[in-house]
């Protein structure tokens, strides 16, 4: 489980570490940073892929999504009604990611790269690179606790004393692709493993043409793909090898009195929803969108694969306050077997998940001042403790 999340340089983020419990929500006004909190989760599992570099690029590269204020803030100039004003940069250009928990904890330190990192004609000099990367044990990253220390190219991993890996490790590769192996660095292979199965979801389609709408080949399906688009086969499969019953209760509880339907002809799936006082089921062409995305919901939150963390970003979305109680009482049943982050724009969704009463529940209600992401609710002091390598 995590326990830290730590975010620096990354869009309106300019300096934050958040404390989770287990069942977390994120809440604050629009604007505020929720969802640049959802994206730096996302970035940090695309570090065990090698997908983040990419993912960055896509947003506009570094230059676009680092923090655009001045490097040490303004809040003492905008109480005084001045206007933000720039000063020479005493610091390095970068975006710091990193989490701890109960095992081996994670940091990177991502800037921009020189021509030694990728030539001097080369057309990738706007990529971002791994400057620095520790993978560590303990609350938060300190040197007592090192296990990989990344010195750019340079990696050391720890054993029963230090040892340089034989080979540079490139800028866009990160320590937990390149130094995952059994022997060397078994906590780094548990690590990348873990992070692999972080599970996003953010669009669930519910537009005419989703795929969830049309009958789909089904097979076994412990996992509902980040689109929904095998509903069906992911609904079915929890109905007949996992937590069924409960699926159709919720069901039953959203929806007074109605009941799921899977249908198959010929390994051919499709959803259906049978309503009191309907003479035949309706199909999910049929489902208005918050239908519809409820289903997705419960088909992530019941996975027979849960994963050891779970980020749902507005989920709310197309569904009627209504919805809310049912919704909250399935992620507080769902939090008793994979660590939940729910961000959300719907504080009453937010009392729904604490008026369940299965577990306990971390309110994150985020603000802005002064252009900043802040954690209003904690302080110096009840804030958690956090380093940053050191380039």
């Amino acid at each position: 489980m995590l326990h830290t999340v730590a975010i620096s340089g990354y869009r309106s983020i300019r300096d934050l570490v958040l404390p989770l419990t287990g069942l977390d929500v994120v809440t604050g006004p629009n604007g505020s940073g929720k969802s640049n909190v959802y994206r730096a989760l996302r970035l940090i599992s695309g570090l065990a892929t090698d997908s983040a570099i990419n993912a960055l690029a896509r947003e506009g590269g570094l230059g676009a999504v680092l923090w655009a204020g001045p490097e040490f803030g303004s809040g003492a100039a905008h109480a005084a009604g001045h206007p933000a004003q720039g000063t020479r940069r005493k610091g390095p250009v970068a975006l710091r990611l990193g989490f701890s928990g109960d095992g081996v904890g994670y940091a990177a330190d991502l800037g921009l790269p020189t021509p030694m990192d990728v030539g001097e004609d080369s057309m990738f000099r706007q990529d971002p690179v791994l400057k620095r990367e520790w993978v560590f044990a303990g609350a938060f990253p300190k040197p007592s606790g090192l296990l990989v220390d990344r010195n750019r190219q340079v990696v050391r991993v720890r054993d029963d004393t230090w040892h340089d890996l034989p080979y540079p490790v490139p800028g866009h590769r990160s320590v937990l692709s390149e130094v995952a192996d059994g022997a060397s660095a078994p906590e780094v292979l548990g690590l990348r493993d873990t992070l692999r199965e972080w599970r996003f979801y953010d669009h669930l389609r519910t537009d005419p043409g989703a795929p969830a709408r049309l009958p789909q080949v089904g097979t076994r399906t412990p996992v509902l793909a980040s689109d929904g688009g095998d509903l069906a086969a992911a609904l079915r499969t929890i109905l007949e090898f996992g937590h069924g019953d409960l699926l159709q209760d919720v069901v039953q509880d959203a929806f007074t009195g109605s009941r799921l339907m899977i249908e198959s002809r010929d390994g051919v799936f499709s959803v259906g929803l049978h309503q009191p006082g309907m003479l035949r089921v309706l199909g999910a062409a049929e489902l208005s969108d918050g239908t519809l995305r409820f289903l997705m919901l419960a088909a992530a939150l019941l996975s027979l694969r849960p994963p050891s963390l779970m980020v749902l970003n507005e989920p709310e979305t197309s569904l009627h306050p209504d919805l809310y109680p049912a919704l909250g009482a399935l992620m507080a049943a769902a939090a008793a077997q994979t660590q939940l982050v729910v961000v959300t724009h719907a504080s009453d969704l937010a009392t729904c998940i604490e008026n369940a009463g299965r577990a306990q529940v971390g309110r994150l209600r985020l603000d802005k001042a002064d252009g900043q992401t802040r954690l209003p609710d904690f302080g110096m002091l009840t804030t958690p403790p956090w380093e940053w390598p050191r380039r």
